[in-house]
């Protein structure tokens, strides 16, 4: 079975946002879990994961990292094991036959692509992340591989929306502190000296700064959606003892020439 996903066409390259359908995982985490640190059966991770891939494409390795809400990047070049996972938060290649994944649970997944140099890139920006510009971090690693910031397309994939992510106050003045232009990420909470925080326009603007101009927003809320994304948030809110995590995948297609598509 083919899990279900969707795409940014504009990436031009194989790719694919998953959600928490098609998988083997069974309980709070059904059904494609693909999170290691989930209490989830290992084994049912690994076939999730391996589905996920060969959906991408068929036979190619998959890379991920253990994730920490930094900017360390990793590039590429022979495919990690995943016993032998770098603590870092994305993801850079231009070789070709490697798949790269990043793991979200309401944190935004961000994909990026230059397919004319062949160089693709995938990172996890939750607002830790996003705050410190792991998106700008990223692009950097990716034009140190023979990619151009004009040639590179970002697609950032489902996350907690700003209806759905209430923060404090402290939160809105660490980012207001650092940039007065932050406030136009928030908006009024439903709760007094509460705001709510855009974490996807927050993310277009980091790539938008590190001189990106084609940026695709899904618009999906990963809370709010729940037949259809797994979400901490959400979990938390509700009081279960675990939540499950969706992947986020990309791959370098063997020709540069000629991409294709998903």
């Amino acid at each position: 079975m083919t899990p279900p996903f969707i795409t940014a066409s504009a990436l031009g390259v194989p790719h694919g946002f998953f959600g928490r359908q098609g998988g083997v995982s069974t309980g709070p985490m059904a059904s494609l879990q693909c999170g290691f640190g989930a209490d989830d059966d290992i084994e049912a991770i690994r076939q999730n994961r391996a589905r996920a891939a060969a959906a991408i494409l068929p036979g190619a390795p998959l890379s991920s990292v253990r994730q920490v809400h930094g900017t360390r990047v990793i590039t590429v070049t022979d495919s990690i094991a995943e016993d032998a996972r770098p603590e870092a938060d994305a993801l850079v290649t231009d070789r070709p036959g490697r798949i790269l994944g990043i793991l979200t649970a309401d944190c935004a997944p961000l994909l990026f692509a230059d397919a004319k140099a062949g160089v693709v890139g995938a990172a996890h920006a939750g607002w830790k992340g996003a705050f410190a510009d792991i998106a700008g971090a990223t692009v950097a690693a990716m034009c140190a591989l023979g990619a151009t910031r004009a040639g590179i397309v970002a697609a950032i994939g489902p996350c907690i929306a700003r209806g759905s992510y209430e923060v404090d106050a402290g939160f809105y003045q660490r980012f207001c502190a650092s940039d007065p232009e932050n406030d136009r990420f928030f908006a009024n909470g439903t709760r007094a000296g509460h705001h709510q925080f855009d974490l996807e326009a927050f993310n277009a603007a980091r790539l938008a700064a590190a001189g990106i101009s084609n940026v695709i927003c899904l618009g999906r809320d990963t809370y709010a959606e729940a037949e259809h994304y797994y979400s901490y948030r959400r979990a938390t809110h509700r009081g279960e003892p675990d939540y499950g995590r969706q992947i986020s995948l990309i791959a370098r297609p063997d020709d540069p020439a000629s991409p294709g598509t998903i």
